[in-house]
């Protein structure tokens, strides 16, 4: 057997794994994200909210990005879990201190206020960036 087509194939395999996990793991993060704030971010989506779409997409892009630099620095899965357990966390975190900035955050995402809702995916994703810059190899 070629060593060069072995190594490509293992390679495929890791990638997939690793993809795989992570994608699961950003299932994760959504069913627990939503289920900790009070504004159903799915059924405002589906009627149209754009200011839930945002709130939500800022969460999504502030738990991705360390998540993927976990997952490029990474000693093996288990690495790679415990730092998107550590991104998850700081996202929640940060939904936490966006709410004690502007209290009615949820509601105002719930009734469509865009404003609030680009607070909050800016400070998602600002957090986000942080927490994967400071994930030392």
């Amino acid at each position: 057997m070629d060593t060069s087509s072995f190594d490509y194939s293992a390679g495929v395999t890791a990638h997939l794994v690793y993809f795989g996990i992570a994608i699961v793991a950003v299932i994760v993060f959504v069913a627990i994200y939503i289920a900790v704030t009070p504004h159903r971010e799915f059924t405002l989506i589906r009627e149209n909210n754009v200011a839930a779409a945002i709130s939500l997409g800022g969460a999504l892009l502030g738990y991705t990005i360390p998540l993927a630099k976990a997952v490029s620095q990474s000693e093996g899965i288990h690495d790679m879990l415990v730092w998107g357990g550590v991104a998850l966390v700081a996202q929640l975190v940060a939904y936490g201190v966006a709410r004690m900035i502007l209290p009615k955050l949820s509601a105002e995402v719930s009734e469509g206020k865009v404003a609030p809702a680009v607070f909050l995916s800016a400070c998602a994703v600002c957090v986000g960036m942080l927490n994967a810059a400071a994930m030392t190899e």
